[in-house]
């Protein structure tokens, strides 16, 4: 079984959104027009409380510097799709009609989560991968944003869960162009796959 996974395609990873990923709202009609072709679509949703450690206001430091939080790099990042804020729901044109289930992350207050899978450190499950191994899932493609952040720490998972996994390049957008460059090269190494959507 073939199934489709969005990654926190919201208002706050908008052109104008809090945590900005550039051209991050082109990637919309290219994840609605492709989503015919998979047996399953699921959504992953960044849902952090107020006062979330990630985020650069609750420690009074500068954006994006990067401290230890807790024994993990962790970026300090702009507040961002704070739970029950329009910044946090997903992007108006974005088709919801075939996703089946939502998988909310970042919940913890004290630890960051860019996978669908897990938070930063491992320590808890989303509760995703036994969901698609109960629905005989074998194949996952990847959609969303940030390309080198939440939708590549998503597909390492995938591959460590066992998965075929497949990024789909023109329907992702990075923060940075070199990260980006440096996760693709991860996946690849990790044996998953780099595609464009009329490839699906």
């Amino acid at each position: 079984m073939k199934a489709l996974l969005l990654i926190d395609v919201q208002n706050d990873f908008m052109p104008g959104g809090a945590l900005a990923v550039p051209e991050g709202d082109q990637i919309v009609p290219i994840i609605n027009k492709i989503q015919h072709k998979f047996d399953l679509v699921l959504a992953t949703q960044d849902w952090h409380p107020a006062g979330h450690a990630s985020f650069a206001s609750t420690h009074g430091k500068d954006l994006y510097e990067i401290i230890d939080l807790n024994g993990i790099d962790q970026v300090m990042w702009p507040d961002h799709c704070v739970q029950g804020t329009k910044g946090a729901d997903f992007h108006a044109e974005l088709k919801l009609d075939k996703i089946e289930a939502i998988f909310r992350k970042g919940t913890n207050p004290e630890i960051d989560s860019y996978s669908g899978f897990y938070d930063n450190a491992h320590l808890k499950s989303t509760g995703l991968s036994g969901y698609l191994k109960e629905k005989g899932v074998t194949e996952l493609y990847f959609a969303g944003l940030a390309g080198d952040f939440c939708v590549a720490f998503s597909v390492k998972d995938a591959l460590a869960e066992g998965f075929t996994s497949f990024l789909i390049e023109d329907a992702t957008r990075a923060i940075d162009a070199e990260g980006f460059e440096k996760a693709k090269a991860e996946i690849v190494e990790k044996a998953g796959k780099i595609l464009n959507a009329d490839e699906v």
